[in-house]
């Protein structure tokens, strides 16, 4: 079996380097018949653009998926605190909505389907995630990569996962044990397909939002969530086995975690773009996330 592929790209300008990104693994982008397309941004502040997701990002995955043929795009996001109106319009996306026909649905108002998670003492509990992404047929995450107070990082499964819970997020952290079993038990239900992380400007120290900016100046792309996300976490200076929800999710085959398993493609390489992120406050507790016999969880 192949290796698995993942873009990673380096350049000046935040727009061509997730083209070149979604180009270096266009093959593996496979969109016939797809009729509900969603593209999520993280907005998990509708105030501070450093936290949230470039328009630019955006701009490139939509001119991507016009050149693949794919005309009808719904955006979508739950954000964490405020309306995704909201959102848009303090993070600059009207241009986005006047040259593209979307469909936009805030995932907070959304029609839901109850999903099996876990509270922090590890008892069974449901939630509602939107159906919007849960029923969507191609669901594609575009965020920035960022340091977590709970999770360690934050890239594409989570960005989809949570975004994707309706009203309070909070119900799903469940504790640094909790949280990372409710991603990955999410995961089966709203992981993306199609995993872009833009790291033009990143966030270390106390994210996911109230950290510093790191200016990175990278992008990568994958198919397979997984390898997009370990792959960016441990350019971050994140050991995969440090971050619970990777860890699981790559242990349970929903993907390949493994650096050795990826074959990365683009034009940077792995020691030109690794930087080591300064982690939130509370990384030393977060650390603490394993569970006892946690298979019978998984």
């Amino acid at each position: 079996m192949g290796k698995h592929r993942v873009a990673l790209i380096r350049g000046d300008n935040r727009y061509a380097n997730v083209s070149r990104a979604l180009q270096a693994i266009e093959s593996d982008i496979d969109l016939a018949g797809k009729r509900r397309v969603v593209v999520k941004p993280n907005f998990v502040s509708v105030r501070r653009s450093l936290a949230a997701t470039h328009p630019d990002a955006v701009r490139a995955v939509l001119d991507f998926l016009q050149q693949k043929g794919v005309r009808k795009v719904t955006l979508a996001e739950g954000p964490a605190m405020g309306s995704f109106r909201r959102g848009l319009k303090n993070h600059n996306y009207s241009p986005l909505l006047e040259d593209y026909d979307l469909d936009i649905v805030d995932l907070n108002k959304d029609e839901t389907v109850d999903v099996g998670l876990y509270t922090r003492s590890m008892q069974p509990m449901r939630l509602p995630v939107a159906r919007t992404t849960v029923e969507s047929d191609y669901r594609i995450s575009v965020g920035p990569p960022k340091t977590h107070d709970i999770a360690i990082v934050t890239l594409s499964l989570k960005n989809m996962a949570f975004g994707s819970l309706t009203g309070r997020k909070s119900r799903a952290h469940q504790g640094h044990k909790g949280i990372h079993m409710n991603l990955y038990k999410l995961a089966y239900h709203v992981a993306p397909q199609l995993a872009v992380i833009d790291g033009f400007r990143a966030m270390e120290g106390n994210g996911p939002v109230g950290g510093s900016p790191v200016d990175w100046r990278m992008a990568v792309a994958s198919t397979d969530f997984v390898a997009a996300d370990s792959l960016t976490a441990q350019l971050m200076g994140f050991d995969m086995e440090d971050v619970g929800y990777i860890y699981y999710c790559s242990l349970k085959g929903l993907g390949h975690g493994e650096r050795a398993a990826m074959e990365i493609v683009g034009n940077a390489r792995f020691e030109e773009v690794q930087r080591d992120f300064k982690p939130h406050r509370t990384y030393e507790r977060q650390l603490h996330w394993h569970i006892p016999d946690f298979e019978q969880y998984l």
